[in-house]
């Protein structure tokens, strides 16, 4: 038996056993609604169900994960955490039987799950940050990110938790939407444009990542962000609906201009589902590929310069020429580091600021002159491209036609024809 069948079946005897008057009249009122002829959940609540059910229990696997980057699976844990605390609002607010059972429990169970809205957007970025740096730690600026979430959930309290339960339950009769005021859709419409900041500066990230990954790497087609762009752009995309759906809100009760909110909450719902189990998929199986970074600022130029040892040029130079490291297909910056005996750091910096290269141009720069001393001999007149590819130290065909291509102005099939013709 799963722990989720456990924690059901624990959740339904305490409802059969107990026998207090509001769980009464919650149990008549499901068992009910559990009969052959009645529908228990339309559509709508089944998608938003089943989003709550998958997120749960893949937050439960990260939790209990022992292998892996332990800081990135309990950011994405407490990620889909939040992702299955947004549906389970929409449905304490909009869906009829969850309704009804919120409001004989407790009326605090209402809007109570939508703080998740100002915690997932800051919450994916850390993710995304803790997936492409090595030992990511939290900074003074990221932790800026939740100061909306502290002052929200402080408004909150005083203005819902601490109000009297009449006041609360006389709220909740009737168009909770309609009768919201102004200042309500204001700070609806201002979450929302956060959320999609957060969004913009995940696709940041992501292309400083790349940018820095040549840094540090000398191969980089094993990486591929495609998916998760795809997904940051799916949550983007969901999120500027829902600037558009808090938009619609106020067109319809502060204007009078009715757009149709319902249908663009509705297929946002949709969306998510699909993202949600997207992001499930291609984090578990995709996420190990991802080469940690440094994280690194912007240095000044001149001084970087000014720092440069020439003794230290030369033993690169000397290294580089001698051992040939280059030939190895999964070199680092990290590995030629220590293989030199140099920083890592100050490695890079020579490179970038000596060698004007970055690491990814600097290392296949090497295998491409080794590339064309092999294409140039006897010996391999009659080996394969893929052949000449592997020994020379590349482990994409891309990058070596591309490279080959941009530094001697013609293929390498090319240059051995010109060669041996």
């Amino acid at each position: 038996m799963t722990l989720t069948q456990y924690l059901l079946i624990t959740f339904v005897l305490i409802l059969l056993l107990n026998e207090n008057e509001k769980v009464i009249n919650i149990k008549n009122k499901w068992f009910q609604a559990v009969n052959m002829k009645a529908v228990l959940f339309n559509m709508h609540d089944l998608v938003l169900l089943f989003t709550v059910y998958q997120c749960l229990l893949f937050a439960l696997f990260l939790v209990t994960l022992k292998r892996g980057k332990r800081k990135t699976h309990l950011l994405l844990a407490a990620f889909l955490l939040s992702q299955a605390a947004i549906p389970l609002d929409n449905l304490i607010n909009f869906g009829e039987i969850f309704r009804d059972t919120a409001l004989q429990l407790s009326p605090n169970l209402f809007y109570s799950f939508g703080l998740a809205y100002w915690i997932e957007a800051p919450l994916l970025l850390f993710y995304i940050r803790s997936l492409i740096y090595k030992d990511y730690q939290f900074r003074r600026y990221d932790l800026l990110l939740l100061v909306p979430f502290l002052l929200y959930a402080i408004y909150f309290a005083n203005s819902w938790w601490l109000e009297d339960e009449a006041l609360k339950i006389a709220a909740l009769q009737g168009d909770t939407i309609a009768n919201s005021p102004f200042y309500e859709r204001v700070i609806h419409l201002f979450r929302e444009v956060f959320r999609v900041a957060c969004g913009i500066l995940c696709l940041m990230e992501l292309n400083k990542y790349q940018r820095q990954l040549k840094q540090q790497v000398a191969e980089t087609e094993s990486v591929d962000l495609t998916w998760l762009k795809i997904l940051v752009l799916g949550f983007l995309g969901v999120r500027v609906i829902s600037v558009f759906t808090a938009l619609a809100i106020i067109s319809a009760y502060e204007v009078g201009f009715y757009v149709d909110h319902e249908l663009l909450g509705l297929s946002s719902n949709y969306v998510v589902i699909l993202i949600v189990s997207g992001l499930i998929f291609f984090s578990a199986g995709y996420s190990t590929i991802f080469r940690g970074i440094e994280r690194q600022g912007t240095p000044n130029t001149s001084k970087e310069k000014s720092k440069i040892d020439l003794r230290q040029v030369e033993k690169i130079t000397h290294y580089m020429h001698l051992n040939k490291p280059y030939l190895n297909h999964l070199l680092t910056l990290e590995n030629l580091a220590k293989q030199l005996d140099i920083a890592p750091r100050a490695l890079s910096h020579i490179i970038n600021h000596h060698f004007n290269k970055n690491f990814f141009e600097f290392i296949n720069q090497y295998r491409i002159e080794e590339s064309k001393l092999l294409l140039k001999s006897e010996s391999n007149r009659k080996a394969t491209m893929l052949d000449i590819m592997d020994a020379a130290g590349f482990n994409s065909k891309a990058t070596f036609n591309t490279f080959f291509k941009k530094l001697v102005g013609k293929t390498p099939t090319q240059y051995r024809k010109d060669f041996w013709d």
